[in-house]
């Protein structure tokens, strides 16, 4: 398990894919690279943009790749179907179409939002 915390800043975006780049090369996981760079892009860029604190960021090696995403906004993530010409409104649903499952729990200082990938 690695878990990094970020600042609530746009680069924590690019900060975050490299970090989970970095474990997942140590891990042997470079197959995963790409999809996991994505998810964390996406669920860290929805952590800046709703909420206002610290953002942690945890990846776990288990049965399954799992990223999960802790910020201290308490709204629940919600699919969104955006229109061609909407700007964003996206990121979850893709998300959604790239992992086996993904979720969100509430925590004591806001929220929680996870996925899980198979391992190759």
């Amino acid at each position: 398990m690695a878990t990094w915390h970020l600042t609530n800043d746009p680069a924590s975006v690019s900060t975050a894919r490299g970090l989970v780049s970095e474990r997942l090369t140590s891990w042997g996981l470079e197959e995963l690279e790409f999809t996991t760079q994505l998810v964390v892009s996406e669920l860290v860029t929805n952590a800046v943009h709703y909420a206002t604190g610290p953002i942690e960021l945890r990846l776990i090696r288990d049965r399954a790749r799992i990223c999960e995403v802790t910020d201290d906004s308490s709204t629940a993530p919600r699919l969104r179907y955006a229109d061609d010409t909407d700007e964003g409104g996206r990121g979850l649903c893709i998300t959604a179409q790239i992992t086996q499952r993904w979720g969100h729990r509430p925590t004591p200082r806001g929220k929680t939002i996870w996925t899980e990938q198979a391992l190759p």
